[in-house]
């Protein structure tokens, strides 16, 4: 069966940096959008950034652009989130999902996610 493993979460401090990464196994990875999501305690899950299937096209929220950056590596069936400038607000689950269209907002495979915290 599909398998998605987050891995990487962990305790930093604010300004800090954590790279999330994401083994998928299971699905033709490559023929995938691959995203990542976000839940903090007592709010809605929100979409954080995702990738095209070949890599060659990101998009991400307003709120994490130009501190994080997402990347996949279709040979090893991972893709990473690289997060720079963690602000205390980017306290939160997060999740890796697939998705067969990336224009989408359908993801059919979901992680149980890795939990960041941000400290002040």
């Amino acid at each position: 069966q599909v398998q998605l493993v987050e891995s990487g979460g962990g305790l930093v401090q604010a300004g800090g940096s954590l790279r999330l990464s994401c083994a998928a196994s299971g699905l033709t990875f490559s023929r995938y959008a691959m995203g990542w999501f976000r839940q903090a305690i007592g709010k809605e899950r929100e979409f954080v950034a995702k990738v095209t299937w070949s890599g060659g096209i990101t998009y991400y929220a307003d709120s994490v652009k130009g501190r994080f950056t997402i990347s996949r590596d279709n040979a090893k069936n991972t893709v990473c989130l690289q997060m720079n400038s963690l602000k205390p607000e980017d306290t939160a689950i997060y999740y890796c999902a697939a998705a067969l269209n990336y224009d989408s907002n359908y993801f059919r495979f979901w992680g149980a996610g890795t939990q960041v915290t941000v400290s002040s």
